[in-house]
């Protein structure tokens, strides 16, 4: 019977960390797009990204002598 008056609370408090971190959750977005990762990963896109672009020397110059 002693045990029911730590458990009582401690379920309590657990399911209140739980909600809080499922609001956290929902409120920054974690849920708005379920299905694009998976797309993303499968996508068979082979150009890279607009800066590895800007970055990436241009194969047709000549290196300064």
């Amino acid at each position: 019977m002693e045990s029911l008056y730590l458990l009582i609370p401690l379920s309590i408090v657990l399911v209140f960390v739980i909600a809080v971190i499922f609001w956290w959750s929902v409120r920054s977005g974690q849920f708005d797009d379920l299905e694009g990762p998976g797309y993303r990963v499968v996508s068979d896109d082979d150009t890279p990204p607009a800066d590895a672009r800007a970055k990436a020397p241009d194969p047709g110059r000549r290196p300064a002598p």
